[in-house]
């Protein structure tokens, strides 16, 4: 089955089930959820743009993630001295 026959079998299938008046205001709806769908992708869309457009002109810096790692993963001096004086038991 063809998509524009998938279509067809779908409305006919509503003109059934809903009737001609109830079939009509169920289109109008599915239309004005769809056009909401879009605008709202559209404005998601150039908002996204708009951001990735202005992240390197904000002066922002690449970092490396390896320096990242790097300084998460060791201890701070002070740290690393004060565990070390810790009793053991």
């Amino acid at each position: 089955m063809g998509f524009g026959m998938e279509i067809l079998f779908v409305l006919m299938l509503g003109l059934l089930l809903l009737g001609p008046k109830r079939l009509h205001t169920m289109l109008a709806h599915v239309a004005r959820a769809k056009a909401e769908l879009e605008n709202a992708t559209r404005g998601l869309k150039s908002q996204l743009a708009a951001e990735l457009d202005a992240a390197p002109r904000a002066g922002k810096t690449d970092c490396s993630l390896a320096s990242v790692e790097d300084s998460e993963l060791s201890p701070p001096p002070e740290s690393a001295a004060t565990l070390a004086n810790l009793p053991t038991h």
